[in-house]
């Protein structure tokens, strides 16, 4: 049970007005102050039905216009109209018998619910469930749907925090889309963004002091979590997360951008939001997850609260992507500089991090901290090769797909579900999608639309890029390219790299080496001169061979030595041979061999 469903419809927290007035059904109705600030109305409103949905709205002070509740569920006409009644309570559901997975083992599929189908709804993803789990998907992971201005965009510009974007469907959808994964056994984490606010749309200053008085993020005015008044800022946040994986049965938040938190407060934002969900999950008795995306390097994060940690249950590992990356890329540009060792990978997946307290060239500074391996198992880690930001952050938003072969889109994929982390996939990477993902926005103003394009092009020109390349985010057509095509998944290269990640997923269910959450239970070594990688993950062996030239023989195979009696369980591709204890790695392949 949230702190607000403790109150009535229609209250609302708002310490900055001096008057506040519903208006609902026809009426306007006065509302009085509390102690706390919250304000009720001052006697019942007469006449008004809620059960079926009714638009509400307040104006504040001496407004002329009514603007959205702060906690509103629905937002019908868009994030600058009235706000609609739902109850969350309605609805019948049929996941009685989920009690929810564990993110340990589990393999983590990363969509955005407007580009994952033709018709970018959450009752169309619906049909595509089946899909996710012959590649071994345990857990759905939405990028943020709360409501935003306008009709398509990534979602992390959202405003109406509790209301569920409409064009996905609403709250009624996404409820028929929980109980529908939590039929197919798969288990929906929910990307939630809580550094900071979109820009239009939010109407939250005007109720109260939403936003630090001093202070900004890359993307605008800090949360107050710690100044006047913050502590029912605080509780506005943790009762949205409660919502989620209360109201509408989610199994795990991924928390954007903790490191963009600013918070000096005693117990920190995300210690309450572990002690309050874990509770949740303790009532519920079901696991309930809690994802950072942090680039600080930060074990604490991650550390139970026993030890002195948040006690979050996982954060993103960017050291993984960008060692893989670099590793099949040769890209070593901006932050991809100090990973160009293959030595690089063979750290990320003995220790985690790969900046643990060492010299970052990229942020001209030491970086990070050491994971206490002995203690710490590897699926706090959830890592991947490709996702929203490493794909729709590049300056024409194209995948790996464009510069890698099929060997080396395969070998990402051997790392990502062979490699000692919580995998996650991007949506269309396991048919090695040609749809880009590219930054698209819809900002009905056009002056906003404006300044986004025309900042997102100075950005790139910085970076070398020509202008005319870097596509229009408030172009129609900017949107429709990133939908993927399901019918590529059918034939040719694409239903090739399919049938390897099907192949892949059976393996990691069938060997439990590939989901020992030991540190101690991985250990690489690398040949940096013929670029050959080797990990060991308990008994399994897998192998790589990273090079760019024909030096080592026909094509730039390498032979390697391995112990007798392994045999081949994965191969990404025909040149790969095993025979008498010698294996050979064509250029850009890689294999997966059984126990000795």
């Amino acid at each position: 049970m949230t702190h607000s469903s403790l109150r009535g419809p229609f209250d609302v927290w708002a310490p900055t007005p001096s008057r506040l007035r519903l208006v609902v059904a026809g009426q306007t109705v006065e509302l009085t102050r509390a102690d706390d600030d919250w304000w009720t109305p001052v006697e019942p409103v007469p006449h008004v039905s809620i059960d079926g949905g009714v638009d509400y709205g307040y104006l504040v002070d001496d407004s002329d216009y009514p603007v959205p509740d702060p906690r509103a569920r629905r937002q019908p006409g868009g994030v600058h109209e009235l706000s609609r009644t739902f109850d969350p309570a309605a609805y019948h559901w049929s996941d009685e018998a989920w009690t929810g997975r564990p993110l340990a083992g589990s393999v983590v599929y990363e969509l955005h619910v407007g580009t994952f189908t033709p018709e970018g709804t959450l009752d169309a993803a619906i049909g595509r469930l089946d899909h996710l789990r012959s590649i071994g998907v345990d857990f759905v992971e939405l990028m943020p749907v709360n409501a935003f201005n306008g009709t398509h965009g990534w979602g992390y510009d959202g405003v109406a925090w509790f209301a569920v974007h409409e064009p996905y469907g609403g709250p009624a959808a996404y409820q028929r889309f929980v109980d529908a994964c939590h039929a197919a056994g798969l288990g929906v984490i929910q990307d939630v963004v809580y550094n900071h606010l979109g820009p239009s749309g939010n109407y939250l200053p005007m109720f109260g002091p939403y936003l630090h008085s001093e202070g900004e993020n890359p993307w605008g005015a800090s949360i107050n979590l710690d100044g006047d008044d913050s502590e029912q800022v605080r509780r506005y946040i943790v009762d949205n997360a409660l919502m989620w994986l209360g109201d509408y049965h989610v199994d795990g938040l991924r928390l954007d951008a903790v490191h963009a938190l600013e918070d000096t407060s005693r117990v920190h934002l995300l210690e309450q939001l572990a002690v309050e969900v874990a509770a949740l999950s303790a009532h519920q008795r079901r696991p309930l997850t809690l994802i950072a995306e942090s680039d600080l390097n930060e074990p604490r994060l991650i550390t139970p609260r026993e030890a002195g940690g948040y006690g979050l249950d996982a954060q993103w590992s960017d050291d993984f992507h960008h060692a893989v990356h670099v590793a099949l890329t040769r890209e070593t540009d901006g932050y991809y500089a100090d990973f160009e060792p293959l030595a690089a990978l063979a750290k990320v997946c003995e220790r985690g991090f790969f900046h643990d307290g060492t010299w970052s060239s990229f942020r001209d500074r030491e970086h990070g901290r050491p994971i206490d391996t002995e203690h710490t198992p590897t699926w706090r880690l959830v890592v991947c090769t490709q996702n929203h930001d490493q794909v729709g952050n590049r300056a024409v938003g194209d995948r790996v797909t464009e510069v890698l072969d099929d060997d080396q889109l395969a070998c990402a994929a051997l790392l990502t579900y062979a490699g000692p982390f919580t995998p996650m996939l991007f949506q269309g990477e396991e048919w090695a999608a040609s749809a880009p993902f590219q930054f698209f926005t819809s900002h009905p103003e056009p002056e906003l639309g404006q300044a986004t394009a025309e900042g997102r092009i100075r950005e790139f020109e910085r970076m070398g890029w020509d202008p005319a390349a870097v596509p229009d985010p408030q172009d129609p057509a900017t949107f429709q390219r990133s939908k993927l095509d399901w019918s590529e998944a059918d034939g040719g290269r694409h239903a090739r790299m399919l049938a390897a990640y099907q192949r892949l997923a059976a393996l990691r269910r069938e060997w439990p080496d590939l989901t020992d959450p030991s540190f101690g239970a991985t250990s690489c070594d690398v040949e940096e001169q013929r670029r050959v990688f080797r990990m060991r993950r308990g008994r399994l062996l897998v192998a790589m061979n990273f090079g760019a030239d024909d030096t080592d023989g026909e094509a730039g195979a390498v032979v390697l030595d391995v112990e007798p009696g392994r045999s081949l369980l994965f191969a990404t591709g025909p040149g790969v041979e095993l025979s008498d204890g010698r294996l050979t790695l064509p250029r850009h392949a890689g294999a997966l061999l059984s126990p000795a």
